[in-house]
């Protein structure tokens, strides 16, 4: 498993493409949840199954990605759509949409009597979606084999909570299945903060035929 050195490495090494002017799409980076996110893989096994959200590259190096496969789809513009069938990772760029297809995934260990685990990452923006709450509810309700996880950097894009509801809110009762983190993170929403004035370089022009 890779670590927290080696997560920072990466990023750092996408960001300064970014700069440079090599990626010209939009970039969602991960940072400042080195700690948490090595902890909690160290319990997630080969077999288990991990959904994501737009910010996932952690995630997928965590879960036994290679940094060459991650990069070629951050060059290509996939950054937030990562997708691995053989490691049993996928992502969603919709908010909280891959919780749903999470529950579907646990409901389908259990009718056919498996033994892996679901982990559904989500940002607290997500928590703020009722498709969320339904699926924690139905997973909590049919003891299903399925954890979410709320990664709470308290923003949706620039927003803060207190900002998005009027006070900051607390006591929220989550059923069992949630697991809820706060962290600070080290890049703003999307793209890396830099102060200059970024001049991207002219892309490949995409040929429909690669998208096949």
């Amino acid at each position: 498993m890779k670590t927290k050195a080696e997560l920072i490495a990466f990023e750092t090494r996408i960001k300064d493409a970014f700069e440079r002017g090599e990626l010209p799409h939009l970039l969602h980076l991960s940072g400042g949840n080195e700690d948490e996110l090595c902890r909690i893989f160290q319990s997630i096994q080969p077999e288990d199954w991990v959904f994501g959200t737009h910010r996932s590259h952690y995630h997928y190096l965590l879960k036994g990605g290679t940094e060459e496969r991650l990069e070629q789809l951050i060059r290509e513009g996939r950054s937030m759509f990562i997708f691995d069938a053989k490691l049993r990772f996928f992502t969603s760029s919709i908010v909280a949409g891959c919780c749903a297809i999470a529950v579907g995934v646990a409901k389908s260990i259990r009718m056919r009597g498996g033994s892996e685990w679901v982990y559904c990452f989500i940002g607290d923006a997500g928590t703020d979606e009722g498709h969320f709450y339904e699926a924690a509810r139905y997973v909590d309700g049919h003891s299903l084999r399925c954890t979410f996880i709320v990664e709470d950097n308290n923003r949706s894009v620039d927003t803060t909570i207190q900002e998005r509801w009027g006070k900051q809110i607390s006591g929220v009762l989550m059923p069992s299945c949630v697991f809820q983190y706060t962290y600070m993170p080290t890049y703003p929403h999307a793209g890396t903060g830099c102060k200059q004035r970024v001049a991207f370089k002219d892309p490949k022009p995409p040929v429909w035929e690669d998208r096949i």
